[in-house]
């Protein structure tokens, strides 16, 4: 029991930031599929014209229309990331609450996508951009765009932490070498 309380306490926010990612991605998926019929669109900003649309499409394959009609490799891939995110979580330090935050965001989207396939067959995908007569970016939903966020905030993170660290090894260094010299400290530069 105590193992169980002691997951939770790193997992909780990894959990609650999933769960409003899939409340708010099969909220929006079933207002699309309530209010605009298949393969039809509708300008939700007039402002925006044909730059931005909603439109209602079924997608087979993986985020924004890549590699269709392999659905049950989608469901074990999800499956395969849940449960890493899940065991991985329990040796983040107790600070890391960007990345707890940014675990919570691909969850979330892995499993929006899969309640679809799992339902469907397929997943709803409704916001269409880009410039009209020139290029759309493949249509997405709100479950994509936490996996996508999530993974490319992941990205930015681990460098940008990569580059602390090693600022700081590199400080760390020149102080242990002024003190084995015997000399003042040495003033950081940059």
């Amino acid at each position: 029991m105590h193992r169980i309380a002691s997951w939770f306490r790193k997992a909780w926010l990894v959990l609650a930031v999933a769960g409003i990612v899939i409340l708010l991605d099969q909220w929006t998926k079933e207002l699309v599929r309530r209010n605009i019929p298949d393969y039809t669109s509708m300008i939700p900003i007039p402002a925006l014209g044909e730059y931005f649309v909603f439109e209602h499409v079924h997608n087979y394959g993986a985020a924004f229309g890549m590699f269709q009609n392999q659905g049950n490799l989608f469901i074990i891939v999800a499956v395969i990331v849940t449960l890493g995110i899940l065991v991985y979580v329990r040796y983040l330090p107790t600070d890391a609450r960007l990345v707890r935050l940014l675990l919570g965001l691909m969850l979330g989207g892995a499993l929006g996508n899969v309640i679809d396939r799992i339902n469907q067959g397929y997943v709803t995908d409704f916001v269409k951009m880009g410039v009209p007569g020139v290029y759309y970016w493949p249509n997405y939903n709100i479950a994509d765009s936490a996996i996508v966020g999530g993974v490319i905030g992941l990205g930015i993170y681990v460098i940008v932490d990569d580059l602390r660290r090693h600022r700081h090894e590199k400080a760390a260094g020149a102080a242990a070498v002024d003190r084995a010299a015997g000399a003042a400290p040495r003033e950081q530069t940059e």
